[in-house]
């Protein structure tokens, strides 16, 4: 068999492709608790390969998940979820007979984690040698199997399969041990946390692959059910007398050890690991796992590569949740360079934010938002009218009607660059809410209670109670009448109100637009008071994601915000303008400045577009069809206007 240069291997398309367990984890929320007493839990990503594929994704390496998933609600979230995460899921077939693997978790205390699996004829335990060919195999640097997928014939046979072709084709082989009592049918099947429970038959049954690894992983535990010994050196002895693999024995707190070749008498000094306080030690395992194979892949020492992992490691068990705990690069830089390592991570608020903000996530086009999320303006209009104001939600729906005629309009035009969104309010827009959701629309949603200064929220004080219940996708949009020139108590309030958004904001994971609108002041104009507050409210440590503000009026003043911003939050998502129910023409004479700026995305604009075609449908001079083609003509309009700024700028440069 002719092998394959480094040259040829460093050239594949694939960095690692993962087979084996790819699930749901539903975490409960209630930290402490029984999982008897869990009230209410969180979905992620699961499965051993699956937090691998999307761990080494997240680390910047090129990787693909080998698997099966249900026709389900679940299978389609798995999916999703990597692909955003940037993994290549070509071979994740959809098993129509099989549901997606689920695991129920808890935290109990530091020692204490509750784990029951769902795995009766899942999905992931039917993959087959038939959901590959050797083309694929060939294509990776390295091709990751997990100890449960040798656990059956089916898998292992496929397993098998896809070991022999990785041979064929100078494809590195891994081995995570990943054993797990419960699923080899050791234990009761609610005894998912139960770690090790010696069995001849299993340490037979893995001897028997482990000639096929060129790296194997595991921990104490894992390697004595590989050797068939309780001792620790023993085990690893009899795994060395079957198998020239590279062995990796993580020791959790104490680090790892590194074999090459020979195992010694004793067990050597340790790569150290980092002491950090420790939250969820679930899914430190795949994290490490993934900072090693970004080392080894790369082809860097095995100091470097065990540091990286050790580093993944200890990030990820300060965490909530095992995929979307997985550390990115930006983290590592930061828990290397500047991490207080004598505090615990999860207090750590700009390791927080780099968590947040660092990870991959979508890149909007310029925006195009039909902003309607007006409640007292609304009122007013239905009031004038003599309309009912149980027409109002009636009339936001026909806006999301309206907006979706628009985005099929925008794929027929020269605006490709442009994606469609909406600002609306729960209080009479619900409804619309709930049809725009899930349709990949940029979507915002207020909540301060309109005219407040200082500024309340629409619900009460705790805003997060009220974010549990909003979809991820949606932003949270804040109106603030504000300016570092308020006397100082209203100052401060706004502030502290501002802070506590922010606060539940990086919590709940949503989002954060702020739009700022200044008072009138005859010291400051416009201009200069957005960019004071904006400065201010980061000099708080206050970074929304999103900033809406009046289109200002100097080049100069663009350029500032740029340079504010970057200095400030390079992962801001950016600026959009409003509009202020201005006429058209004023609007749009607002967009060429605007277009040259680097962080501008686009507009967000509301009774410019449908206070006149409201009100004549309030009032019933035009129908549900007129109302609608109105709608769409102002923002068409606008649309085409913003559009012809940026290409002008472009242009121009």
């Amino acid at each position: 068999m002719k092998h394959a240069t480094h040259s040829e291997t460093s050239q594949r398309p694939l960095d690692l492709i993962c087979l084996g367990r790819l699930a749901v984890d539903l975490y409960s929320q209630q930290v402490g608790a029984r999982l008897e007493d869990s009230s209410s839990f969180a979905k992620y990503l699961g499965g051993s390969s699956g937090n691998i594929a999307f761990g080494t994704a997240r680390l910047g390496l090129k990787s693909s998940m080998l698997t099966r998933v249900g026709d389900d609600h679940m299978g389609r979230f798995l999916i999703e979820t990597l692909q955003a995460e940037g993994c290549d899921t070509s071979h994740i077939a959809i098993d129509p007979q099989r549901l997606t693997a689920l695991v129920l978790l808890g935290i109990k205390d530091r020692e204490t984690f509750p784990l029951i699996f769902y795995r009766e004829n899942c999905a992931d335990m039917a993959v087959s040698p038939a959901d590959f060919d050797d083309d694929y195999i060939a294509s990776a640097k390295g091709l990751l199997i997990t100890g449960t997928h040798l656990s059956s014939p089916q898998v292992l046979e496929t397993s098998l399969a896809a070991l022999q072709a990785a041979r064929r084709h100078d494809v590195k082989t891994v081995l995570d041990i990943d054993y797990r009592p419960v699923l080899w049918g050791l234990t009761a099947r609610a005894d998912g946390e139960n770690r090790y429970v010696a069995s001849d038959k299993v340490s037979s049954d893995l001897q028997k692959v482990l000639p096929l690894f060129d790296l194997i992983v595991g921990t104490e535990e894992e390697f004595m059910i590989a050797g068939g010994s309780s001792d620790i050196l023993a085990a690893l002895h009899q795994v060395r007398s079957v198998t020239k693999a590279t062995l990796v024995l993580k020791r959790g707190a104490d680090g790892c050890n590194v074999f090459e070749h020979e195992i010694p008498h004793e067990l050597p000094s340790t790569y150290p690991t980092f002491k950090v306080s420790v939250f969820n030690v679930l899914g430190a395992g795949d994290a490490f796992m993934s900072g090693l194979l970004k080392g080894w892949l790369e082809g860097r020492s095995w100091e470097a590569s065990c540091r990286i992992a050790n580093a993944c490691g200890a990030l990820v068990v300060s965490r909530h949740g095992c995929a979307p705990a997985m550390p990115t690069l930006a983290e590592l830089d930061y828990f290397f360079g500047e991490a207080d390592l004598s505090q615990p991570l999860e207090h750590d608020r700009r390791l927080q934010r780099l968590h947040r903000s660092s990870a991959k996530q979508r890149r909007w086009k310029d925006l195009a938002v039909f902003a309607f999320d007006h409640r007292s303006q609304m009122l007013e209009l239905a009031q004038r009218c003599n309309a009912d104001v149980a027409r109002i939600p009636e009339l936001k729906r026909l806006f999301v009607k309206a907006v979706d005629q628009t985005e099929q309009w925008l794929q027929h035009s020269e605006h490709a660059n442009t994606d469609i969104g909406i600002l609306a309010d729960e209080r009479y827009g619900q409804d619309a809410l709930n049809a725009a959701t899930g349709r990949g629309w940029w979507i915002g949603r207020p909540v301060e209670l309109p005219g407040s200064l200082p500024i309340r929220f629409e619900y009460g004080r705790s805003i997060g109670t009220n974010l549990v219940s909003w979809p991820r996708e949606h932003i949270i949009k804040c109106l603030i009448n504000y300016d570092t020139e308020q006397p100082v108590p209203l100052r401060t309030e706004q502030e502290t109100q501002i802070k506590s958004l922010y606060d539940a904001a990086q919590a709940s994971g949503h989002d954060l637009l702020l739009e700022i609108i200044p008072p009138a002041s005859p010291q400051l104009d416009p201009d200069t008071q957005i960019l004071h507050a904006a400065t201010r409210l980061y000099a708080l440590g206050i970074q929304p994601e999103w900033w809406k503000i009046g289109a200002l009026h100097r080049a100069e003043s663009w350029q500032k915000l740029d340079a504010l911003i970057d200095a400030n939050d390079p992962y801001c998502k950016g600026v959009v303008l409003l509009g202020l129910a201005a006429p058209l023409e004023d609007v749009t004479s607002g967009f060429g400045l605007a277009a040259a700026s680097q962080y501008c995305k686009g507009f967000t604009v509301g009774r410019t577009i449908f206070q006149a075609p409201s009100e004549a449908w309030l009032a019933g001079r035009i129908n549900d069809d007129e109302l609608v083609h109105q709608v769409r003509n102002n923002f068409e309009t606008l649309i085409t206007a913003w559009t012809s700024a940026r290409h002008q700028t472009i242009a121009t440069v």
